[in-house]
């Protein structure tokens, strides 16, 4: 059974859960992937604002395939996968989040570094921009 989180940022850089639903209604295997989706978000916003960047959109999906079909006590993450979807401005914004995004993966979030002691961690970075095409 796939668990899934997808967080979307809101206008003043916080990130939500794009269906409204607060922690209190989520279990706790999902709760481990809301944690994990916010500290990533979080992260890679925080590296992107040094870089002086701010995306136009930013939301991240966190899913985790559980060993059982259902959600139960003893049901484990045999793997996760993060997508990051980004909309920035520029090409030259599109290069700095796209290493900001590798950097929060591999490097700089802990939520996504304990969660590889667990099981493997895959990614998809698909990063925008719209500004229009130079002819």
């Amino acid at each position: 059974m796939i668990e899934k989180v997808t967080l979307q940022m809101s206008g003043n850089g916080k990130f939500r859960t794009e269906n409204g639903t607060g922690c209190d209604a989520m279990n706790p295997k999902t709760l481990m992937l809301y944690a994990a989706a916010q500290c990533s978000a979080q992260t890679a916003l925080m590296i992107m604002q040094k870089e002086r960047i701010t995306p136009k959109r930013f939301e991240i999906s966190f899913s985790g395939d559980l060993s059982a079909k259902t959600v139960q006590s003893e049901s484990v993450y045999r793997s996760f996968h993060v997508v990051y979807n980004v909309e920035c401005s520029s090409e030259d914004d599109q290069a700095k989040v796209g290493r900001a995004l590798e950097l929060t993966h591999e490097k700089y979030c802990g939520m996504v570094q304990m969660l590889r002691r667990i099981a493997p961690v895959s990614r998809e970075i698909a990063v925008v921009n719209t500004q229009p095409a130079k002819a």
